[in-house]
């Protein structure tokens, strides 16, 4: 893992989809969000956009692949990663995390309460993770 040098608390940055891959598979269940970071998000509950209403934890994405997933963990993690990209034009980035799930969101995403930043994930994963998804899923396709 490279270091990030611009993380006020220190984090690393995984650098390859392999790693975050390697996290996915790990022993603790990880999660992907974007957003300015773990400080901001501490300082700003998630909150619901089309209702107003706070949520009691932070949104995220789990990166444990589902048991009737039977490809390969990355093309999982790769997909995940894909799915929010239009955030970082937002100004977002995408970071790894773990906690207690406490409910679900609007879109069934779970709310985590104790949150443990784990690490930034760099430009070139989220390249990498963008170059498998459209190499090996139907990324776009029309679900009906």
């Amino acid at each position: 893992m490279a270091r990030s040098t611009d993380d006020a608390l220190g984090l690393p940055t995984l650098a390859r989809l392999a790693e975050l891959s390697a996290l996915a598979d790990g022993d603790i269940p990880v999660y992907l969000r974007y957003s300015p970071g773990p400080v901001s998000d501490a300082a700003h509950p998630s909150k619901d956009h089309e209702s107003g209403l706070v949520m009691p934890g932070v949104s995220a994405n789990p990166l444990r692949p589902p048991g009737w997933w039977s490809l390969p963990g990355a093309d999982w993690v790769a997909r995940a990663v894909c799915q929010y990209l239009r955030e970082l034009d937002e100004g977002a980035r995408p970071w790894v995390l773990t906690g207690e799930v406490v409910d679900f969101g609007p879109d069934n995403e779970p709310l985590l309460t104790g949150v443990r930043p784990i690490a930034w994930l760099s430009r070139s994963l989220v390249r990498e993770a963008h170059q498998r998804y459209h190499e090996r899923l139907a990324a776009g396709r029309a679900t009906h």
